[in-house]
Order: C-alpha cells, then structure tokens, then sequence
C-alpha cells in the first residue's frame, strides 16, 4: 500500500475502528481521513455523497457499525438493522461512485448459522438459521458482504470483508446495558471487588465513568452494606466463545488490504484449508471468489464459565459467581476457522490472558 494513499477511517472512534487508526498512523501513513458523527452522519445518505464528493479518497476502511451484546441486540432488533444496513449502503455505493477501487469492511462472526459445522468456516455463510438474539444485526452485516461482493462481481471493484471473532480492548463499551460479554465481566468483576471492600465511592465514581449500573447489578453487589458481594452472569456459562485482541484484529485489517489484488480470490479457488485444491463442497452461491471474505480469529475457544474465572483472576475478584439460567445463552459455540488466513500468513500475536489484562489496565485509566 502507498503510504501517500487517503485512506478513510469510518467510525475511527470505535475500539475497532481507532485500533485501525493507531495501526495505520505507527505505519506511516499520514493521509489519513476522519469524521465523528456530528460532522458526517453515515445513516445520511446524502451527506454521505457529497462527502465523497468533496474529499477524494483513495481507499476506504469500513468499521462505522451499531454494535452491542444480546441484551442491546433484543432490546434494539430495529435499530441495529436499520442503522447498519443504511451505513454499510450509503458508504459503499458513495465510494463505488466516487472510484474508489478498494475498501475493506468489517463485519461479525455472528453472521454464520446457529449451529453452523464448527469451526466456522467461510462456506458457512446462509447455509443455516440465525441466532434470533442477534439475526437483525447479522442480515444486516450479511447485506455488507453481499454488496462488497456484488460491486466486485459487476464492476471489477476490489471490496474486502473481513469477519472477526469477537473483539475485545481498549476503547471498549463497558456500559452494562450495551456491552458484550468480556468487558461485561471485567466491569461487573471490578465492582465485585470494590462491593467486596465495601468502596462505594470508588463504585460511585465507576458509575460516573462507565455508565449505569443496573438495579438488578447493584443489588447483588450488596450496595446497602448488608448483603455479601455477588457477581451474577447471564445464562449457564456452558457455551463456547472465541475472543481476539483488536489490536490483533488491526494487524490483521492492514494486512488483508495490503494483499496484491485477486489475493483472496486466489485463495477460494486454489487453496482449501485442508491444503488439498478448490473445495466444492458448499453450494456455488454461498462462497464466490468475488466475495472476498475472510475469517479473522484465534482459532481457539473456551467456555463462558472459564472465561468468567480467568476475568475474574485477573481484576482480583474473590466473591461468588452466580449463573442466571433464566437468561439466554445465545449461540451454543461460534469458533471461527480460520486457516485461510493462516495459508495467506497471517497469525495473531497477544495471548488471551496478556490481552485482558491489557484491557483490565486501560479500563481502570479510562
């Protein structure tokens, strides 16, 4: 990539998004284009347009997204659809317009079946039902591949999607009615912690920084003086997650858009991931050469419940955990495969224990 290219940052101050602009400035690149919302709303189809107009741009990095966990995505279905299908249309046929010939889009692993084959492969893509916690915002994303897709097909654009596992670090969303599952469990750990040493101006402080603590959180956290310190999770804690630093995920975004042009293609049609030639085996419609996807992940997983305990290791919480079957688990297990991108050459780097204390670390100077 020419370090003098403009390059469009969209949604830059995302965790994925500022992680891509940290990456992209220790680079070198210096010709870098960003907008906050107030200045440039994606959802406005013309401002959108003229934007593009007005400021030539060379290659555009997709990271602009509602994001949220299971409660978020069952309590907002319209929202999370309706937004991301307007953001991904409007800058994709904005820059298709403007002839910008490579753009790279980031989009979820939730967009694989519920009970896909694991580990989830790229074939995978509509060979199944969705997950219902969070199928509005998986068919919109879904929509964002098969529009990078589709302009490939018949415009000859080079549009990448890349589909990370799920993403943790800094710059996280640690509000407890819009966040996943890890910075979920740091925050409820570390006021865990403070509710165990009886430090209510430390949680009342983390309150003023992070967001509401939920009634139901507070009470449990024993926030009367009379009640010992719990930390209470959602569903059995039996399912499987994968998780990926986004710094990593940084590292591996610059290196997808790096690849020579007709990279990706030549890995659907060359190399399986069993290394033995083309792979036929799902239909023709679901994986194109055009489509330009690739799984971006650890390719390792572990439960809930194991996850909860090495969170909880890490911030120091001692108490009890109690599991809440009464609340969804969502999708059994979601372990991405990703040997095609390990056939492209590219591995992470940051081991799940150094990349929560990582975050552990940023959330207490946040």
């Amino acid at each position: 990539m020419d370090r003098q290219a403009r390059i469009f940052v969209a949604g830059h101050r995302g965790m994925v998004g500022s992680a891509i602009l940290r990456r992209l400035q220790a680079e070198g690149f210096d010709r870098l284009i960003t907008r906050t919302h107030a200045t440039l709303d994606l959802t406005d189809q013309a401002a959108v347009q003229r934007f593009f107009q007005d400021h030539p741009v060379d290659q555009v990095v997709l990271a602009a997204a509602r994001v949220g966990g299971i409660q978020a995505n069952n309590t907002y279905p319209a929202v999370f659809i309706y937004e991301n299908l307007m953001i991904q249309t409007n800058v994709i046929h904005a820059a298709f317009q403007a002839g910008v010939r490579r753009l790279l889009f980031l989009g979820s692993s939730c967009i694989y079946p519920k009970h896909a084959a694991q580990p989830l492969r790229e074939e995978a893509l509509l060979g199944g039902w969705l997950e219902p916690t969070n199928a509005p915002y998986a068919v919109a994303k879904i929509a964002g591949i098969k529009l990078c897709e589709s302009y490939n097909r018949q415009y000859g654009t080079d549009y990448r999607s890349v589909m990370p596992t799920n993403l943790y670090g800094p710059g996280d969303n640690y509000d407890l009615e819009t966040s996943h599952v890890l910075p979920a469990l740091i925050r409820k750990f570390h006021l865990g912690k403070l509710a165990q040493n009886s430090d209510w101006d430390a949680i009342a402080a983390d309150e003023a920084r992070h967001g509401l603590i939920p009634a139901d959180i507070r009470a449990a956290l024993g926030h009367s003086g009379r009640l010992p310190a719990q930390v209470v999770l959602w569903g059995s804690g039996r399912p499987y997650r994968e998780f990926l630093h986004v710094d990593d995920l940084a590292d591996a975004c610059l290196f997808v858009m790096q690849l020579p042009a007709g990279a990706l293609a030549e890995a659907y049609t060359t190399a399986s991931p069993s290394g033995g030639g083309a792979d036929n085996s799902a239909p023709a419609h679901n994986l194109r050469p055009e489509t330009g996807l690739l799984n971006i992940g650890t390719g390792r997983d572990l439960t809930i419940r194991e996850l909860a305990e090495t969170v909880a290791a890490v911030v120091g919480y001692t108490g009890e955990i109690v599991w809440d079957g009464d609340k969804p688990d969502g999708t059994p297990r979601k372990q991405l495969d990703t040997r095609r991108s390990e056939l492209l050459g590219w591995r992470p780097r940051i081991g799940l224990d150094e990349g929560i204390l990582r975050t552990y670390q940023d959330y207490l100077k946040a």
